[in-house]
């Protein structure tokens, strides 16, 4: 499905003088929600991207600068089918932000090989791909990537049962390094965002183990864990993602920044 939106000719100017168009994968729930509203709120037109419908629709409600389109990164015609549609639909293509994401607790002893492939081809060749479909539109607008990681990936730490993913993330802040270099001759710029662990329980997400006492529980044992006292908000990683692709942070390219309260300097 993809919904056309009307009423945007009150977009907030960009650099250009016209709204920029975004595409967000993962735009269905938690942060990917919280950003897309937050690019539409400032006048920006926005493409999101997930498989569900339903929280789609959910995300766009209300917000005339959001057109969801239902789609599986990891399939094989999903790369330009994204690119084109944000075209058709947008116009133009200045933010790519790689959001997308699966997570899946296993230790290696228990890991089959659909499991990894799930998570590997979510994690990292989606992002590959679709960052690679859209490098021409990218630069025709000196546009932006961010690539959506997780500050439990990144230094020195372990993530034990969970190291695919892990891997995966910090395998996207090595590429976020390598693109900036290999693509700012083109004027993209490659960033990053590190995320703690946010609470998306009643934010347009699930949560990491539902919005249950587990989750509950462990959002609880994360706060005390953390030198800020609590965990993250959907709304406070969109607006880094935000200003990370404004004019005014140009000057920042291959930065992978951390947004988790300290916790990573533990």
């Amino acid at each position: 499905m993809t919904t056309r939106t009307e009423g945007i000719d009150s977009a907030e100017p960009s650099g250009d003088g016209s709204a920029r168009g975004i595409v967000i994968t993962g735009g269905g729930t938690g942060i990917g929600r919280a950003t897309a509203r937050a690019f539409a709120e400032r006048g920006d037109r926005v493409l999101v991207v997930g498989r569900t419908e339903a929280t789609l629709a959910e995300t766009a409600g209300g917000h005339p600068g959001i057109t969801p389109l239902v789609a599986d990164v990891t399939a094989p015609d999903a790369p330009d089918r994204i690119v084109g549609t944000a075209l058709d639909v947008l116009g133009r293509l200045d933010v790519l932000v790689n959001n997308a994401a699966a997570m899946g607790y296993r230790p290696l002893a228990a890991l089959d090989r659909a499991e990894a492939e799930r998570q590997l081809h979510t994690n990292l060749l989606a992002p590959v791909l679709l960052t690679r479909a859209a490098l021409e539109p990218l630069a025709r607008r000196s546009g932006t990537v961010v690539n959506i990681g997780s500050s439990g990936a990144i230094g020195l730490r372990s993530w034990p049962d969970n190291g695919l993913y892990g891997a995966a993330k910090s395998a996207l802040d090595f590429l976020t390094r390598t693109w900036a270099v290999e693509l700012a001759p083109r004027g993209i710029r490659v960033v990053g965002l590190a995320p703690g662990v946010t609470d998306t329980a009643g934010h347009g997400g699930p949560g990491r183990s539902g919005a249950g006492p587990e989750y509950a529980a462990f959002l609880e044992e994360i706060a005390h864990r953390t030198p800020s006292g609590r965990v993250g908000r959907p709304e406070e990683m969109a607006w880094w993602i935000v200003q990370l692709t404004r004019p005014e942070a140009a000057y920042a390219n291959g930065t992978v920044v951390p947004v988790d309260g300290g916790l990573s300097l533990t």
